[in-house]
């Protein structure tokens, strides 16, 4: 029996979902090369089903992050293996229309510059599409990012790319810095090693939102797999390389995230860095060096590594992926560890406590204290008023702490609260830059101005954005670049830490100093992670269920409010609607609360859980710790087994 009539038998038994068996007859109709077909072939000989549903019962979509996708399938084929390199690669990026591989990365260029051409051309703009891509250090991105800039010239377009792995956040400040019209990262971030992604930019150096988004997604989809022949093999003829020159002018926007670089010189503080086989390396380290620090890299994880062999998880929000920075800590006596994940948007942290241990913080706590100490610091270098102002801003996302909320409102400045994904913090960012430029007039170069009288300007015409970030350990220091930026995180925290020495403490002493201005914060998060297209099936349901059926009680704890991101209307301290998005908040009568949402760039549904209490002195501290965390460990469980009974529907 052939290939096609296997297929189309397998789908009239059930084996083959419709979407999976139509989009698998499209690409085995495309001109393929030899290694894919051959691919395609040995997977349904092998009748992996299951395997084949996976790879090809959708076309990756945009989410939240971009296009994220597995680049090496659970059940592999010979012919896509071929000739294993050096650091672990397969020869071929996996078959699959669900997959990230040379395929949907060609499309997905295809479509953004088709998409860029008719924006530019309805402003009147007749420039050729500029582009600037860069990548991490993950299996197949060199490769990607050179398809890439390849498709993007052959299209008629002006492309730019690194001459190695560079971070994210470089590549937002690019395309400012060479005001190109749109970007690309080939990245997973802390995704595990089988993943790979294309997160898209456009000309403020922020992800694309709304309608630019859509847009895309259009073009993408109207692109034929007939399209991709002549762009399978990668032409650089004509690509410009990036190198020092980039690397130099990142830097110097990325050092003036410390606010006061002073206090590095009154206090030394020791530091120990692991980019985990990622793109850190190349810019936190001589941020950190520059600025005062004692330095020391964890050896054995500094080397760029797609398999990242030394942890489990490449990802800085977990434990393990810390221990060995956290032993080297403990070895030379440092008072913080700093981490970055692959692509260095997101950094995670320990510090030294009261008993000399190092001890992990959240993301939300390193939010909390970052935006605590920078609005006091602005306003003790006058570059805020002392009584606040609501032309001045703190950014985070709805699921990141209510701690923030509290501290925006006792500094007396704006916070607003936006959906997840850093892409919306940018958002705020791009309205208010757009308000000073229509302000200024036709002649003021918003970049050009430098940072303090900007910051002057936009409390005058507009808003200044002092800081923002969301709970999943990321953070942006000021607006000279628009994505989260672990680079800069690392220096940030760095300064509260030399400061917080300086003052004699500990940085958990100072965190309890904020507990007892603002009251005791708790959050929680529980991931549940369901795989391939049965797993996508059972967080449609979750979602679904929780709008037909929302949760009236969890134990003995009623449900008081329910608010539906998806059917409301939602604004922010701006008076904009918030877009619709299948976000829940739901609220307990003892004063807590949780939300729940579908991550956007993993397999997973996610819920993020919220607790507080007022703190009158220091001495109960202790006891409002305790209590709480006990009554949100009792409101995870149930929370987690109710979504497992309504995935199961």
């Amino acid at each position: 029996m052939s290939t096609l009539a296997s297929i189309n038998a397998a789908a009239k038994a059930g084996q083959l979902m419709p979407g999976a068996a139509e989009n698998l007859t499209a690409f085995l109709a495309a001109q393929l090369p030899a290694w894919a077909g051959a691919s395609i072939d040995e997977l349904v000989a092998k009748q992996a089903w299951g395997e084949l549903n996976d790879r090809f019962f959708r076309f990756l979509e945009f989410g939240t992050g971009g296009m994220r996708g597995r680049t090496i399938g659970v059940t592999t084929a010979a012919a896509e293996i071929g000739t294993v390199n050096a650091k672990g690669s397969p020869e071929h990026a996996a078959i699959g229309s669900n997959m990230l591989n040379d395929f949907t990365l060609i499309r997905a260029v295809i479509g953004l510059h088709r998409y860029t051409k008719k924006y530019l051309a309805s402003k009147g703009d007749a420039a050729r599409p500029r582009l600037v891509v860069a990548h991490d250090v993950r299996h197949f991105s060199r490769h990607f990012c050179e398809l890439a800039v390849s498709t993007w010239t052959q299209l008629g377009g002006e492309a730019f790319l690194f001459d190695g792995p560079r971070s994210t956040p470089q590549l937002s400040f690019s395309v400012r810095w060479l005001k190109a019209h749109a970007g690309v990262v080939i990245t997973a971030s802390h995704n595990p090693p089988h993943d790979n992604g294309f997160k898209a930019y456009f000309d403020d150096g922020a992800q694309v939102i709304a309608p630019h988004d859509q847009g895309i997604v259009a073009e993408v989809n109207a692109v034929p797999l007939a399209d991709l022949g002549p762009f399978l093999a990668a032409k650089l003829e004509g690509v410009t390389t990036l190198g020092f020159a980039a690397d130099e002018a990142y830097l110097a926007v990325a050092a003036k995230a410390a606010i006061d670089p002073a206090v590095f010189r009154k206090t030394k503080i020791k530091v120990v860095f692991t980019n985990i086989h990622g793109t850190g390396a190349v810019h936190s380290l001589p941020l950190l060096v520059h600025a005062g620090c004692d330095v020391r890299p964890v050896p054995e994880q500094l080397e760029f590594d797609a398999r990242f062999p030394t942890v489990k998880s490449p990802n800085p929000e977990n434990a393990e992926a810390l221990s060995r920075a956290m032993a080297l800590a403990e070895q030379t006596g440092a008072d913080v560890v700093l981490a970055t994940d692959p692509d260095a948007d997101r950094m995670g942290c320990a510090v030294r406590n009261a008993a000399g241990k190092m001890e992990l913080l959240t993301g939300n706590q390193i939010g909390a204290l970052l935006a605590e100490y920078r609005l006091m610091k602005y306003k003790e270098l006058g570059w805020i008023p002392a009584a606040g102002s609501p032309r001045v801003c703190i950014v985070k996302t709805f699921v990141t702490t209510q701690l923030q909320d509290a501290i925006g409102r006792g500094h007396g400045v704006k916070v607003l609260n936006t959906l997840t994904g850093f892409k919306w913090i940018a958002s705020k960012i791009r309205r208010y830059e757009d308000e000073l430029r229509a302000a200024m007039g036709s002649g003021f170069d918003y970049d050009a101005t430098p940072f303090g009288q900007r910051a002057k300007l936009l409390q005058q015409h507009s808003t200044f954005y002092a800081f923002g970030c969301e709970e999943s350990y990321g953070y942006l220091p000021n607006d000279l670049l628009r994505d989260k930026d672990g680079n800069s995180a690392c220096l940030m925290f760095a300064e509260l830490c030399a400061w917080v020495k300086g003052r004699g403490l500990t940085v958990p002493a100072y965190l309890d100093e904020v507990f007892l201005r603002y009251g005791f914060y708790l959050e929680g998060v529980i991931n549940i992670y369901y795989e391939g297209a049965s797993g996508h099936a059972k967080i449609k349901r979750i979602l679904e269920s929780y709008r037909r059926n929302p949760p009236q009680a969890f134990g003995d704890v009623r449900v008081v409010q329910f608010q539906d991101f998806g059917r409301e209307k939602v604004f922010d301290a701006d008076g904009e609607q918030i877009p619709a998005q299948d976000l829940y908040v739901v609220t307990l009568a003892n004063g807590y609360s949780f939300a729940a949402r579908g991550s956007g760039t993993e397999p997973k549904m996610k819920f993020y859980l919220f607790a507080s209490e007022k703190v009158a002195t220091a001495a109960e501290l202790p006891a409002v710790k305790t209590r709480v965390k006990a009554t949100l460990e009792a409101l995870n469980k149930l929370i987690e087994a109710d979504a497992r009974t309504r995935a199961e529907g």
